[in-house]
């Protein structure tokens, strides 16, 4: 049905699009406006959604063995005792009942290199001027005066998506949800060996394997007033949330320094109601339902988006029926996990029953093991 298509963002939604778009013997150009298309940010985790995503895209290999893959979750109060740890995942487990994490410049370099074997093509350090969509294409101008028509544009530029900007001028901004996240890097204790959460705290924090020899800790924060942060400030900012919590928290906040890699984010969300697309141009990923981490599934949506995108197109003769096909299929998914990751942050802030939150967790992530 396609013979061309060009994506907008070279981030996790924009490379899985363009790879499973390529698998289908389609031409593709992904550009990014990074000259050097770097990836920002310390560890992130990745549920049985991601897994399961990683392995239709063919990448689980490499992230098993640049990351961490394990299961289960153990439970710490503020001391660091134990309250309760699930029971161990069978070998034979499939990915989606697994968890795990990796460092988001290593899954950048994962799908970069599969991106460049497939022989797509990468321009980079440019971002599109205008899309203008006739029945024959879409016609992109670029900064340097080159102009192409495609049949389809994808545009996977993020939560501040300036294609969004351009197809639905009218949409809201992204809302702060009141909360900030803190990620940062350490060395990884031999009894850290699945994700672990800290409850009773004033800071919600948590941790996760990303490797044999480092884990990440992500700190939520309430910041009603969503603060800046100067970079010489955020280390003994991170040291003094860190500071009531025992057990080996009192090392990691011992060992912090230039390594840890300090990352902090104000948490904000966006939900673009149907239809996400106009003419031949579709929005994919946080372009169209930026959620928080409270469900750690941002990267698995947005792979999952540009395998159903792929999907839809090939299942259909008319790119207009493809398209709606692409957001009738994502819709509740993208609503549920980004509705009930921030109702989850609410919770939080709010001081309510954590009990609430972890039921609606649990029954979320259930609901996201069905097949997207």
């Amino acid at each position: 049905m396609i013979d061309r298509a060009l994506v907008v963002g070279g981030g996790v939604g924009g490379m899985s699009a363009a790879l499973a778009l390529a698998r289908q013997g389609v031409e593709v150009e992904l550009v990014d406006a990074d000259p050097h298309w770097r990836a920002y940010g310390a560890g992130i985790s990745v549920t049985g959604l991601s897994l399961r995503a990683f392995e239709d895209l063919g990448i689980l290999d490499e992230v098993r063995a640049k990351g961490f893959v394990g299961g289960g979750i153990r439970l710490r109060t503020v001391d660091g005792s134990v309250i309760m740890e699930s029971p161990p995942i069978p070998d034979d487990a499939p990915p989606v009942a697994r968890s795990g994490g990796i460092m988001r410049p290593a899954l950048h370099e994962i799908m970069s290199h599969k991106v460049r074997e497939a022989g797509i093509r990468v321009t980079l350090g440019a971002e599109i001027t205008s899309v203008e969509q006739d029945a024959a294409g879409a016609h992109v101008s670029f900064p340097d005066g080159r102009q192409e028509s495609y049949d389809l544009v994808i545009g996977a530029d993020g939560i501040f998506s300036r294609l969004r900007h351009q197809l639905f001028p009218e949409v809201p901004a992204p809302r702060f949800t009141g909360q900030g996240c803190w990620r940062i890097v350490a060395q990884r204790p031999p009894e850290v060996d699945r994700p672990e959460m800290f409850l009773g705290g004033p800071v919600k924090l948590g941790f996760n394997p990303i490797s044999d020899d480092q884990m990440y800790a992500f700190i939520l924060e309430h910041v009603p007033d969503n603060p800046w942060f100067e970079p010489e400030e955020q280390l003994d900012h991170v040291a003094g949330l860190l500071a009531p919590f025992g057990g080996y928290v009192s090392q990691v906040r011992a060992g912090l320094g230039p390594d840890s890699m300090v990352n902090y984010r104000p948490l904000e969300w966006l939900l673009l109601p149907a239809p996400w697309h106009r003419g031949r141009t579709v929005l994919i990923g946080d372009a169209v339902h930026a959620t928080t981490p409270h469900m750690a599934s941002g990267a698995g949506m947005a792979v999952e988006d540009g395998l159903v995108l792929a999907a839809e197109i090939a299942r259909h003769d008319d790119l207009e029926t493809a398209l709606a096909a692409f957001t009738a299929r994502r819709f509740e998914r993208a609503r549920m996990v980004v509705e009930n990751s921030v109702r989850i942050g609410e919770i939080e802030m709010a001081g309510g029953d954590q009990r609430d939150a972890n039921a609606m967790l649990g029954n979320t992530m259930q609901k996201l093991h069905e097949p997207y």
